[in-house]
């Protein structure tokens, strides 16, 4: 062999040796995002509740460890009391092991009653927020200080849903929404609704039922079509969810206790009835199969909720908006008022009406309104507008009323109920209709008519909260004859924070 072979198998050899010693990346290790490529970005989450029946400890453990095997990181939503009853029963094995994936929580009981949306139906917003909060807190609290991570998000039992529980969110600092539900939609896609990235009511939300082999096969055909369709819209994300006790019980620990509203003492509270151990096994295996059957795909990516925000980051706050984009999102405002699209980032109608107001606010002074920025996004308002027809005021009236409604705003945190054009009401809507048009005018630097307009307008984004309806309430826990008209019209006013999600290409 001539000196430049030897040289050129040295290198060959050398290079062989190298990657031989590299480490391959555990799935969680490969930053959510950056390959490249479209990719299926799975949210594997499981609401891990049960409190009463030590067997489900055990299949949290086996779940968790089975995962953590498979380099997968999972999402466990843990009930506050869930908690505490793992730290009596000095489960540390079993905290050890939700240790390595990420927390999230799932309410403090779960179903003892009155479940959330049972007491944040009597409420408005403020008095919600405030009991919410004093219900809540102290479990997220208890969930952070047993498995050291802050929670990365809340998800509701059941379908015991209220618009309240995203203003305590914001106080607590849980950036994500994770569950299933129809309480707000948006084309099934990831959406940011009070401030909050919500994944929920994802058109891609599966999972296998866990009987055995017919059960699986069906479930990888639905996990197959899923698949392809999301890659043929450049990638997306999958929601898969389960609960520990599934695997262990026949039949769901708070129905055996808390069904059509009941509340028993705690010492009448019956554990449910519990599977054999052919049973479980045939739901561990599916289960398992399942996964391992969904990682061999090569787009799929598993994620966390926590990873899904890194995602799905919100593009519009922080931005800095120059009059230009600014004179575009004042035409983009009509009658029906909703969410806009703007250079890749969406913007909800409460920030539409901030920037706005802020800017003539700002030109109307004579001061720069050049790169004005959003932090918070407004809450919407918390009552019904005022009904009017057309009207007008004056150039002064108007200066002065955009001058109290950014005083509202910078206040409370929202958007006003009523919108004041000196001792007349009129909507929010109507006046970020006249708003967008002052806006319009002023960044093509003419100056504001001695007379401004006022026309009805209504919030389209409205449509995507659902009517309250029997079905939305199909809970087994709740009263039979549970309804809360007046908290899904409370929902419908906060959809003036609802816009798109858009997936980061990075």
């Amino acid at each position: 062999m001539n000196r430049r072979m030897r040289s050129h198998a040295v290198s060959f050899l050398l290079v062989i040796s190298i990657l031989a010693l590299r480490p391959i990346a555990p799935v969680w290790g490969d930053e959510p995002g950056k390959s490249g490529k479209s990719s299926v970005y799975v949210i594997l989450w499981f609401d891990t509740e049960d409190y009463l029946l030590p067997a489900d400890d055990d299949a949290t453990l086996r779940i968790s460890e089975f995962l953590t095997r498979e380099g997968i990181r999972c999402t466990h939503k843990l009930v506050g009391e869930k908690a505490r009853v793992l730290e009596k029963r000095k489960r540390t094995d079993v905290i050890a092991a939700l240790k390595k994936h990420e927390i999230g929580y799932h309410s403090d009981f779960h179903s003892v009653q009155p479940t959330p949306a049972l007491f944040m139906s009597r409420q408005g917003w403020d008095d919600g927020v405030a009991e919410f909060d004093r219900r809540e807190r102290q479990g997220m609290l208890d969930v952070e200080r047993i498995t050291g991570q802050k929670p990365s998000c809340y998800g509701q039992p059941g379908s015991s849903w209220g618009p309240q529980q995203f203003g305590a969110m914001r106080q607590w600092g849980m950036p994500v929404y994770l569950d299933a539900g129809s309480h707000v939609k948006l084309d099934g896609d990831p959406f940011w609704y009070c401030g909050i990235l919500n994944l929920y009511a994802l058109k891609a939300t599966l999972r296998t039922n866990l009987g055995g082999s017919q059960d699986l096969e069906e479930a990888k055909k639905r996990f197959e079509k899923a698949y392809r369709e999301l890659l043929s819209e450049g990638g997306g994300p999958m929601s898969i969810y389960y609960h520990p006790c599934e695997f262990v019980h026949k039949q769901f620990w708070d129905g055996v206790n808390f069904s059509k509203g009941a509340n028993p003492p705690r010492g009448e509270w019956k554990i449910p009835p519990q599977k054999s151990a052919e049973e479980s096994r045939v739901a561990y295996e599916t289960f398992e199969d399942y996964i391992r059957f969904i990682k061999s795909h090569p787009n799929v990516q598993f994620v966390t909720a926590r990873e899904a925000l890194q995602l799905y980051g919100d593009q519009a706050k922080g931005h800095e908006f120059s009059t230009a984009e600014l004179q575009k999102i004042a035409a983009g405002v009509q009658a029906e008022i909703g969410h806009q699209e703007l250079g890749g980032m969406s913007l909800s109608p409460s920030e539409i009406f901030d920037l706005l107001n802020q800017f003539v606010l700002l030109r109307t002074r004579g001061e720069s309104a050049s790169k004005l920025k959003l932090s918070e996004p407004p809450f919407g308002p918390t009552q019904a507008p005022p009904e009017h027809g057309e009207l007008t005021t004056s150039r002064s009236q108007f200066e002065r009323t955009v001058n109290d409604v950014a005083g509202y705003v910078n206040r409370h945190g929202r958007i006003p109920n009523a919108v004041w054009l000196g001792s007349t009401p009129i909507s929010p809507e109507s006046y970020l209709r006249s708003l967008a048009t002052a806006a319009a005018t002023l960044a093509n630097g003419d100056s504001l008519p001695d007379s401004i307009a006022f026309a009805p307008a209504r919030l389209d984004s409205a449509k995507f909260v659902s009517e309250d309806n029997a079905k939305l309430w199909g809970w087994v826990i709740f009263p039979p004859d549970f309804r809360a008209p007046e908290m899904m019209q409370l929902a419908k006013r906060q959809a003036w924070t609802l816009k798109p999600a858009r997936l980061s290409r990075r």
